[in-house]
């Protein structure tokens, strides 16, 4: 079960509107694909905080983060690192699912497909 104490720090807001201002190619595209419950009908933030860490994308309803990474999250320090952000978000109960912004461009309909599959199953 997901803790929803400890969201959207007030200490965080304006790191969070920052992030939202200056969101990454890759993030705005998606973002066009999720604003408004064009997705399933499903809620969609952008830049949410949980605890010390702000998420690209979150549905509540759900409990799914959607986090896209450019090439510097593949290897090294911050693979490590996202790899700490998961395991704190998954023991909060949250589904963690991470794309490469390419595939943003190249495959947008894989995005959508992964998360009409938490979708389906949140619903048996």
């Amino acid at each position: 079960m997901s803790s929803y104490r400890n969201t959207n720090r007030n200490i965080q807001k304006s790191f969070r509107q920052h992030l939202r201002n200056d969101a990454t190619p890759a993030e705005r595209e998606l973002w066009k694909y999720l604003k408004g419950k064009k997705t399933f009908g499903l809620k969609f933030r952008r830049q949410h905080g949980f605890g010390p860490f702000v998420v690209d994308f979150y549905c509540a309803s759900l409990n799914l983060v959607i986090e896209l990474d450019g090439n510097g999250h593949i290897k090294g320090e911050q693979a490590l690192t996202d790899e700490a952000r998961d395991d704190y978000l998954e023991r909060r109960g949250l589904k963690v699912l991470r794309f490469e912004n390419r595939m943003v461009w190249e495959s947008p309909s894989s995005i959508l497909k992964a998360i009409e599959k938490e979708l389906e199953k949140k619903m048996l």
